[in-house]
């Protein structure tokens, strides 16, 4: 369930509030009955590790390439020799 941060017009006292999606926000201060104003609050979300970022990806495909690159080139050694063999 998110926090949400609400502060008092009146008094300016700051209040936070576990609320659902589906809540009302809240209108009025436990203190002193003066009007809430819901604040923004930096989110605690973080996106960590790879694949994230568009740098991530062009890394991912860079390596992949490279990997097929070195299997196509190990294919055809096989063939090579195997053909200079017989």
């Amino acid at each position: 369930m998110p926090i949400y941060e609400y502060e008092c017009l009146k008094c300016g006292k700051t209040t936070e509030a576990m609320q659902k999606f589906s809540d009302a926000p809240l209108h009025e201060c436990e203190a002193c009955r003066g009007e809430l104003r819901k604040l923004i609050s930096m989110s605690t979300f973080h996106l960590k590790g790879s694949g994230w970022y568009t740098t991530d990806y062009a890394g991912k495909n860079q390596s992949t390439s490279a990997c097929k690159a070195q299997e196509t080139t190990k294919t055809e050694t096989k063939s090579d020799s195997s053909s200079s063999d017989s």
